[in-house]
């Protein structure tokens, strides 16, 4: 399917909803943990399995979490907040219904700004809501019967709904990936979508450009990672644009994204919300939140992304770049500002982490915050090599690898014990040129003919005839200088 169509003649109107799964220890109505990846149906208790005659309890910190969000997002705070019961039939939810907000959801009316190709986009929060999780069904272990995990049941959610905003699969990318991290800054959701922490729903429709009346919307369920957001938009949208141009009509249902193959296929028709048969939650009474508990979560918020990049480019003069990519994952951010705390070579310290550090972690699998080498250590070591004792390559290449195995001992003492300080003897470093130069008279006359390529080879035989470390700088600087004057 062509994407040029959806460019020329069709218009493309994306909403998004986005389930975060909170990082509690408990359920949002019952004790049971959450921690991922325990045995299947370990996690559960009576109130989880819905026995007759047990009552959910709301767990106290859902609540300050949705808040904590919803100022995040530039949204009104509900003052007044009942549960309602969402009645559907599916395996893995026992109780056949979930508890879940209707007409009250706790936050609202909200707005994240994304940035897309240099230009900015505001993308309304229709409303953020609380709800528990359904079990788990798994289809694949064997082919005669569906199995049933119930620990992921009553785990908290979060859900965000957008506006139909959203016009490309590149402004749904960018929204989700902004909104994970926000939620990852807040430290209401880890944001890992391939464990399913975070899965996002997206509603597309198409239209001929220029109508204002909107298409049918499908929706696609549960997709697990941006790459998949992107190419599911992508494919779905095309294939309601083939069917339009054919004079087939699209139908309103639900679908999922195979992966494997990059398309959609259908899952059932959908349901309007009539169908779910929303009514008050008769076993929870309301929720009333008060300004002075939004004032305490609103103290207890750490600083967001924004704020941060606002300080790394006034504060430290960093340049949007660099501010933007140290930013992009918290623990980077926090473990700069820590280092930055034991130097003023503030440029430094984001290169060194945007390069030898951001190298190493890529290759461990490790982050900012389980970097073996302490904030002290590094910045000890980018003043080190901002001295010049250590040249930068040889300090990224064999000094830092081995403070990663010894982060104890200070870096020039590493340095001293493995030979890599620079040779700062001029006089010395002076008496290596004239040796090679001695060595190579024909090679001097060339140079000084013009064939200044030659310089590299003198540097190379100065370095292989010197047992120390050499900057490579100050030896292109002292030999240059010997050659032109001799």
């Amino acid at each position: 399917m062509s994407s040029a169509n959806s460019t020329n003649q069709y218009d493309i109107v994306i909403g998004l909803e986005v389930h975060a799964q909170l990082t509690t220890e408990s359920k949002i109505f019952a004790p049971d943990a959450t921690a991922f990846g325990a045995a299947p149906n370990t996690q559960v208790s009576y109130i989880t399995l819905a026995h007759p005659g047990t009552l959910p309890f709301l767990n106290q910190k859902v609540p300050e979490y949705a808040v904590m969000l919803g100022l995040a997002t530039n949204c009104t705070i509900q003052t007044y907040n009942e549960f309602s019961r969402k009645n559907y039939f599916y395996a893995d939810l026992p109780k056949g219904y979930q508890i879940s907000q209707y007409d009250t959801p706790i936050c609202y009316n909200g707005h994240l700004d994304i940035t897309v190709n240099n230009a900015v986009k505001r993308i309304r929060i229709n409303r953020i809501h609380m709800e528990e999780d359904a079990g788990k069904s798994i289809h694949d272990q064997n082919p005669q019967y569906s199995y049933i995990d119930l620990n992921r049941a009553g785990v908290p959610l979060l859900e965000i709904v957008t506006e139909p905003d959203l016009n490309s699969p590149d402004e749904a990318q960018q929204y989700v990936a902004q909104l994970r991290q926000l939620v990852q800054y807040l430290g209401v959701c880890d944001g890992n979508m391939e464990e399913g922490s975070l899965r996002c729903d997206v509603n597309i429709s198409v239209k001929p450009k220029g109508q204002t009346q909107l298409g049918q919307r499908v929706e696609v369920k549960n997709l697990n990672s941006l790459r998949n957001v992107k190419r599911a938009i992508e494919f779905e949208s095309n294939r309601q644009i083939a069917l339009l141009q054919q004079g087939q009509y699209v139908q309103r249902e639900t679908r999922s994204f195979d992966a494997n193959n990059g398309t959609t296929f259908p899952l059932r028709s959908k349901e309007l919300e009539h169908d779910y048969r929303y009514f008050p939650e008769p076993d929870l009474q309301p929720l009333y939140i008060s300004e002075a508990y939004i004032a305490a979560v609103k103290h207890k918020m750490p600083r967001l992304p924004k704020e941060l990049v606002e300080q790394f480019t006034g504060t430290f003069g960093l340049s949007l770049y660099d501010a933007t990519v140290l930013t992009d994952s918290k623990e980077t951010a926090l473990f700069y500002l820590e280092t930055i705390q034991h130097t003023g070579l503030h440029k430094a310290v984001a290169n060194w982490l945007m390069g030898p550090v951001k190298a190493f972690m890529n290759n461990s699998g490790k982050t900012a915050g389980s970097f073996p080498v302490p904030a002290k250590r590094l910045a000890q070591l980018v003043e080190l090599t901002d001295s010049g004792a250590v040249s930068f390559s040889v300090a990224a290449q064999e000094l830092l690898p081995a403070m990663v195995q010894q982060p104890e001992i200070h870096p020039k003492q590493l340095a001293e014990q493995l030979e890599l300080l620079v040779q700062t003897d001029n006089n010395a470093l002076l008496n290596l040129i004239e040796q090679v130069l001695q060595q190579y008279p024909d090679k001097v006359k060339e140079y000084k003919k013009g064939k200044k390529g030659l310089l590299g080879f003198f540097v190379g035989q100065v370095t292989r005839l010197s047992t120390t470390k050499l900057d490579p700088q100050a030896v292109n600087n002292l030999l240059a200088e010997r050659l032109n004057n001799a």
